[in-house]
């Protein structure tokens, strides 16, 4: 077992077994089961190319031949920053066999980021497409090797140039079979959370296939189910919720699409009759206005997933009249707990909650300042433990004995309400986190790199309220001059030191103190506050920064 990753008591995880929630299945059996009962049957559509369930089965046992004569061993840590292709299922479940753990990194991430996770998991291999979406992913292997990781093996899907071919590594299977136990970590995913780098969560074969086999329930997929795949699909919510892995689970069919355009998704709505997807709160809004104008036959979509972010009440009750398919809200977490609002829920519930837990072995608590629970219909934060949600993130001790409960709940940092008939209505966020469309952003880890800047003497970054996004990231700025450094400036700078483009600042603010709680730190509540009245006074505009 991986050190440094804490999980149930032991206790606990039998009582998970005995109750039927863990059922010693792995993602490579997993696999071969579904090639075994769905053969030939396609298991992923991706433009013109297509792989069934026996294929994919197949090439994994390649390439686990190949990772394992290349040295990727049981336990190792593998940065794999792949787009919506073949080849990330490809690679996650070759290194699912071998037993070797994937740490999944996200297309839109940088030097900064990647550096970091290869850093701190000592990943033994970093695996990238040759480009995406304008961006030459070598490029960045190559500042890497420059960095001090000189020695980090680099395979490449495409073109490798100086680096290692991934096609080169398909070679003969091995007879026997790695040894993999269910109970064991299967992949490290990153956290959206509030502090500093991201939280590495530590999920396992066991709780991770009990959250796809739960959400196959409640999404009602099942062999015929046509999963369209338009979120980056190493995020949780397009790879559980029930995702594209819950979609091979139930021997269903993965649609990849490499964007979430009306016009690249809904041609493949129509083409591939489409039966479910999922968006987040923005692009669903864009959808609602393209349909409109768009003469593409919707009509095989049954369920539009949104969740990443909440999704406003007047937005939620356009989507059956735009698309005449059912809204499934979902509010979860990378750390485990997912919520669904169910298929044949009222409309006023689909609109304007939540949902409710998915597995009938879901505890949560709604709770005070003085972790006393709250009365139903009161405001609390949410905290949550049961079979599918993790004890701990990877490597951080001091950080889990505050995250987590001395009796293992998870503290979420979600402000949320109860309905009364159970379901979730979401209030906002106690930790300090911008939630952007659904991409998560630690302030603290922006407040680090503007601090960087010789010329700021103190910087704080909270969530502005926006229309489109939900949230948008305000750095209040101390500045040492007081002409420089200008928005501008900051946008370059934080550019240069290559972070993921939806980190960056939306709008700048220039202050010459920050007002301070009675203990003397920095009120970020009054600077939510004052940047919240100054947007609804319509006083300041701010400029988006879009880069690739």
């Amino acid at each position: 077992m991986l050190s440094d990753c804490p999980l149930w008591p032991e206790e606990l995880a039998e009582h998970y077994r005995e109750i039927g929630c863990w059922r010693g299945e792995t993602f490579g059996s997993m696999l071969r089961q579904k090639a075994e009962l769905y053969g030939n049957k396609t298991a992923i559509t991706n433009g013109k190319r297509k792989i069934t369930y026996a294929e994919l089965d197949m090439q994994s046992n390649q390439l686990a031949a190949g990772f394992s004569k290349l040295g990727i061993q049981k336990d190792n840590r593998v940065v794999v920053q792949l787009p919506n292709d073949v080849e990330f299922f490809q690679v996650i479940f070759a290194l699912f066999k071998i037993g070797a753990l994937p740490v999944f990194a996200l297309p839109s991430h940088r030097s900064s980021e990647v550096e970091y996770f290869c850093e701190f998991t000592e990943a033994q291999v970093y695996i990238i497409p040759d480009s995406f979406d304008g961006y030459d992913y070598r490029k960045l292997a190559r500042k890497m090797k420059d960095r001090g990781f000189k020695n980090l093996p680099v395979i490449v899907a495409g073109d490798p140039e100086e680096f290692i071919s991934l096609s080169q590594l398909f070679h003969e299977p091995f007879e026997k079979e790695f040894e993999v136990s269910s109970h064991d970590i299967a992949f490290l995913q990153l956290s959206g959370g509030s502090t500093g780098k991201p939280k590495l969560i530590p999920r396992t074969h066991d709780d991770y296939i009990y959250s796809l086999k739960k959400s196959n329930e409640v999404c009602l997929m099942n062999e015929e189910s046509v999963y369209l795949a338009v979120l980056p699909v190493a995020h949780n919510f397009p790879l559980s919720s029930p995702g594209v892995l819950g979609t091979l689970y139930a021997g269903g069919r993965i649609v990849l699409s490499s964007g979430s355009s009306p016009d690249e998704a809904f041609p493949l709505i129509e083409q591939e009759r489409v039966t479910i997807t999922a968006v987040v709160p923005p692009i669903a809004m864009i959808w609602m206005q393209a349909v409109k104008s768009r003469n593409w036959d919707l009509s095989s979509l049954k369920v539009m997933q949104v969740g990443g972010a909440k999704f406003s009440s007047e937005s939620a009750k356009n989507v059956k009249p735009a698309f005449g398919c059912v809204l499934q809200q979902v509010f979860g977490m990378a750390e485990g707990l997912v919520n669904y609002t169910r298929l044949d829920d009222p409309e006023d519930v689909i609109v304007h909650t939540q949902g409710r837990p998915m597995s009938p072995y879901d505890e949560i608590k709604i709770v005070d300042e003085e972790d006393q629970e709250v009365e139903r219909g009161e405001v609390g934060e949410l905290l949550t433990r049961g079979p599918y949600t993790i004890r701990g993130y990877y490597k951080t001790k001091a950080h889990n004995a505050k995250a987590f409960t001395s009796d293992g709940y998870y503290r979420t940092g979600d402000l949320v309400k109860l309905d009364h008939s159970g379901n979730i209505i979401v209030e906002g966020r106690d930790k300090d986190q911008i939630n952007r469309g659904g991409e998560k952003i630690a302030a603290e880890e922006i407040e680090n790199h503007l601090l960087a800047h010789p010329e700021i003497l103190d910087a704080a970054v909270v969530a502005m309220p926006d229309e489109y996004l939900g949230e948008r990231a305000c750095a209040y700025i101390i500045r040492l001059d007081k002409g420089k450094p200008s928005p501008v400036e900051l946008r370059e700078f934080l550019n240069k030191r290559e972070i993921a483009a939806y980190k960056i600042p939306d709008r700048f603010e220039f202050v010459s103190e920050f007002p301070k709680t009675a203990l003397g730190k920095v009120s970020k509540k009054s600077l939510r506050e004052k940047i919240a009245i100054q947007l609804k006074n319509k006083k300041y505009k701010f400029l988006s920064l879009e880069r690739k």
